[in-house]
């Protein structure tokens, strides 16, 4: 045959190989599997995946959870996650892993308490700046706060140090099954609940409810340190003392308030875009700290992705105001998604993104089809892998067909995504034999996509 016939040939066989792999579909794994004394029922845990490979699925994601592991400086147990590759393997499964450098505990869906290592809390107690504060200065323990990255105020390490030290020591301990292939994914924790984001919407001490837009978290020292000198950049010195006074509480909806409506230094203004234009860039700038230390720390053979919140509510309302609370500068004027896109491309990782199960709807602006829309094409334009999660669990307790067709709407609409990460696996998932049937041909769709 003439070698181009060869070629094409080949070309050819590898085109099908890649249509039939169709989307992967992964599991995450419950919060609370694992705790201090290690797993909890490893036969059960084992049994659970071996259903889970039954039912066509690709691969699991866990949380690596900092408050667990580091429980002195420096000093690093991996034991329970060696035990759980171990499973994971034996169940043919791949493991994608979130460096969980946040607490457990607080957030929706949350039915654990990891807080962060205690020495760290340690420091917090004596300097508790190096939480997040609101306009009331209220701290939140969740992660450090984004002003801390590069402060040596931990032992002489930075934030940023001690996650890459974190990530060298699961290196070193997992090589073997970055080699052999089973560890395929490192999901870099960037924020509260392992998201790209500043914790904005807190339900911790009922601060919170849905949709109130949220509050800024730029009151700690070190952020408005940060603040100061960027408006004395800016030639407005009288920007740079806190963030707006007029953007409302957690629970105030857009038009209740000054800065997300029409008043006066309103997000629009020469004034709103700066301090936006600061607060998200704080963000990113976070974003590019993580990613740089992982990629030293893995190189390029093994994935890295980083996960966006899906923050829907007042999606529909000009301001955003629910995304700018969160450090996503999203308005007319600022595509924040293409922003946080090109900042994962500039280290090649992979995008992961949420609520690909919801539907719009007239309630408090919520779009979040129209959300997932504008973060699919984002990534397309920068050339990245888009990774789709649901938001809330579609089988509690009896799964919804609706949900996982939305998704699978979602995951091929726009060309198929990379992969699906279902959340998450339930005793109402695997037992109940409507909703493991519905669950694994859905599985099978989405490998036929």
């Amino acid at each position: 045959m003439a070698s181009w016939l060869w070629t094409v040939a080949a070309a050819v066989v590898c085109c099908l190989a890649c249509t039939a792999a169709g989307i992967k579909v992964n599991v995450m794994l419950p919060l609370d599997y694992v705790d201090f004394n290690g797993i909890k029922d490893a036969s059960q845990l084992l049994k659970d995946l071996q259903k889970l490979k039954s039912g066509g699925v690709d691969g699991v994601m866990a949380d690596v959870w900092w408050g667990l592991v580091e429980l002195s400086p420096k000093q690093y147990n991996f034991s329970q996650y060696l035990q759980l590759v171990s499973l994971v393997e034996q169940a043919g499964l791949k493991w994608q892993i979130v460096t969980s450098f946040h607490r457990c505990g607080g957030n929706v869906g949350d039915n654990c308490n990891i807080p962060l290592p205690s020495w760290v809390r340690s420091i917090g107690s004596s300097n508790p700046d190096i939480w997040f504060r609101d306009q009331q200065h209220g701290t939140d323990e969740e992660y450090l706060s984004l002003g801390v990255d590069f402060q040596s105020l931990f032992g002489g390490r930075t934030a940023i140090q001690i996650y890459k030290d974190f990530m060298t020591a699961f290196k070193k301990s997992f090589s073997a099954y970055i080699k052999s292939g089973t560890l395929e994914e490192v999901q870099v924790g960037s924020g509260p609940c392992g998201e790209l984001r500043y914790p904005s919407y807190q339900l911790s001490d009922n601060k919170w409810s849905y949709c109130g837009i949220g509050e800024f978290q730029c009151y700690d020292k070190y952020m408005l340190a940060f603040l100061k000198e960027a408006a004395n950049e800016a030639g407005h010195p009288e920007w740079g003392t806190a963030g707006p006074s007029n953007a409302g509480s957690y629970n105030s909806q857009p038009s209740q308030t000054g800065f997300f409506s029409s008043g006066t230094d309103n997000y629009a203004s020469d004034y709103g875009k700066f301090f936006l234009g600061w607060y998200s860039e704080m963000l990113l700038n976070h974003s590019a700290a993580l990613l740089s230390a992982a990629r030293t720390v893995f190189g390029y053979d093994l994935s890295v992705a980083a996960k966006v919140a899906g923050i829907h509510w007042w999606y529909a309302d000009a301001s955003h105001a629910a995304e700018c609370a969160a450090g996503y500068f999203n308005t007319d004027s600022s595509n924040a998604y293409l922003k946080i896109a090109q900042t994962f491309a500039n280290y090649k990782a992979d995008y992961d993104f949420t609520c690909l199960e919801m539907l719009d709807s007239s309630d408090c602006g919520s779009r979040p089809q129209e959300l997932v829309q504008q973060n699919i094409k984002a990534t397309q334009k920068v050339g990245i892998k888009f990774d789709g999660e649901n938001g809330l669990d579609i089988c509690n307790p009896t799964c919804y067909q609706s949900g996982f067709d939305e998704i699978y709407k979602e995951s091929t609409q726009y060309g198929n995504i990379n992969a699906f990460t279902y959340l998450r696996m339930t005793r109402n998932l695997l037992d109940n034999s409507a909703n493991w049937n519905m669950f694994t041909s859905f599985v099978k769709r989405m490998h036929s996509a």
